[in-house]
């Protein structure tokens, strides 16, 4: 992809991961500058301390603010023109809440998704990434749901892409991933504020375990990913793995368990094991296994096809946060608990 004549649109891009984005976007050390980055989002207080931190930077000069809501078709519409990208983060996140708003999690995540792939097919993007999760694999709640059907609408909206006579055709593919390390709501930063306020952290289960990454290698995951996609994939960077266990054993070395550490029971909605490829889709799919992901391929598109010079079949029967081996060590999660901590300290100083 020629990233130097290219115009992005990020939705939901105040959030973690459109944060993380726009500054890879706009770091000319990182890939050649783009043409421009579009921030398209709902919250304004989130885009002025992003406006003021890029500001700072002297990152300013190639971004647009957007208020916008991806519920709204009209306004998305009007964003995505002139747009060769988009990047589709914007979503409803948090279990309780979809689980007691169920309409409006429809509305933002399923509804929401047919608006942008409407956008993206009346204005002529190149290519659309849609940012999914574990969750969207045999969920069992709600947010699960709708991100899986968000799934179903992305990749099955490139049939618009076949036989129109299109000037240019949009690509819809996904992303799947795990936990991020130290995003809003996750577990490292909620043990250390519980640990300081309380002198004690709640676990639901001392045997659950995550698939846990870092925001920067998402990031790069999908940038990567939108340079090779033909459409119709389903990425899947290679994750590993820790328990809730092991997270407090690292965070916390020397934790007394019996007193410091209080295990509560899974709540609803949640898993004791994620899945990030089921046996039923290896069962229905061609899954292409590269050095740094995995890639479910759409039906028509053979293993030897994708990526140039052929892939080979996956060996395993799931993809799960059980099965693998490749855990993290008490030591590693200790440092990356570390960098979360400064983090937090950054973002009070603010």
């Amino acid at each position: 992809m020629n990233w130097s004549d290219t115009e992005i649109l990020i939705t939901g891009g105040t959030g973690s991961l459109g944060r993380t984005l726009v500054r890879m976007l706009l770091d000319p050390e990182s890939i050649p500058k783009v043409r421009g980055v579009r921030i398209y989002s709902r919250d304004e207080l989130k885009q002025w301390e992003l406006r003021r931190e890029l500001e700072r930077d002297g990152l300013l000069d190639r971004v647009s603010f957007l208020i916008g809501d991806v519920r709204d078709k009209d306004r998305l519409r009007r964003a995505v023109e002139g747009v060769n990208v988009i990047i589709h983060t914007a979503a409803l996140k948090q279990v309780p809440s979809c689980e007691g708003n169920p309409l409006e999690a429809v509305k933002t995540n399923v509804l929401g998704a047919a608006n942008v792939v409407d956008a993206a097919v009346d204005c002529g993007v190149d290519a659309v990434m849609n940012v999914s999760t574990d969750k969207a694999v045999n969920p069992v709640n709600l947010y699960g749901a709708t991100k899986l059907c968000a799934e179903k609408v992305f990749l099955n909206a490139n049939v618009y892409s076949k036989g129109r006579g299109l000037q240019r055709k949009p690509r819809f593919s996904c992303c799947r991933y795990g936990n991020v390390v130290g995003s809003r709501g996750s577990v490292i930063p909620l043990f250390f504020k519980q640990m300081e306020e309380q002198g004690q952290i709640t676990v639901t289960d001392f045997n659950m375990t995550r698939f846990l990454i870092e925001i920067e290698t998402v990031a790069r995951f999908l940038l990567n990913q939108i340079g090779e996609m033909k459409g119709g994939e389903i990425f899947i960077p290679r994750m590993r793995t820790a328990s809730m266990l092991d997270i407090a054993l690292g965070l916390f070395p020397g934790i007394d368990l019996k007193t410091e550490a209080k295990e509560i029971g899974i709540r609803p909605g949640e898993k004791l094991h994620e899945v990030l490829i089921s046996r039923e889709e290896i069962a229905l799919h061609d899954v292409a296994e590269t050095p740094n992901c995995f890639v479910i391929l759409p039906p028509d598109s053979p293993t030897s096809a994708w990526p140039k010079g052929g892939a080979s079949h996956v060996k395993f029967k799931e993809y799960g946060s059980r099965s693998l081996q490749d855990r993290f060590t008490l030591e590693e999660i200790n440092e990356i608990g570390l960098t979360v901590q400064a983090k937090m300290r950054k973002e009070k100083t603010k």
